[in-house]
């Protein structure tokens, strides 16, 4: 197997690892020049239509968050990303890893998912320069108000 076809299987593997199937709408949030591109297109096969933007005023199964320190209060962020949300959907919040600008100390995200209504089930490396959380509201919470 070719370095670029054991790159293309890690990267499908990363997309069910996300959670996205083929039909997902998943919207792209803090979007940028620093984001992994090769994420973005893995998402986009694997769901077979392009990524949406915060403009997107429909039902959603994924958020996908690039978050970066400095870009704001991550809970108001978390609380605006649950408003497209289907009742089973999930949050990603993709961070740059350790050591690169704009890292995210882990404690930050296990602060503010709760104050936001949302619990953190896992955490994965997201590419060469990015983590992801993997964020949902609570079942008990989830389809109130609906």
């Amino acid at each position: 197997m070719s370095a670029t076809a054991g790159s293309a299987a890690g990267q499908h593997g990363l997309a069910e690892k996300l959670g996205i199937s083929a039909g997902a709408v998943v919207q792209e949030v803090g979007w940028d020049d620093d984001c992994d591109e090769e994420l973005r297109q893995t998402i986009v096969a694997a769901s077979g239509q392009e990524l949406v933007d915060d403009d997107y005023d429909d039902v959603v199964d994924v958020v996908l968050i690039w978050w970066r320190d400095g870009d704001g209060d991550l809970v108001d962020s978390l609380v605006d990303a649950l408003a497209p949300l289907a009742d089973s959907g999930v949050i990603w919040l993709l961070t740059p890893k350790a050591a690169r600008a704009g890292h995210v100390e882990p404690s930050d995200i296990s602060e503010a998912a709760p104050t936001a209504g949302l619990q953190q089930t896992s955490s994965i490396s997201a590419g060469r320069d990015w983590n992801g959380a993997r964020l949902v509201a609570p079942k008990a919470a989830r389809g109130k108000g609906r």
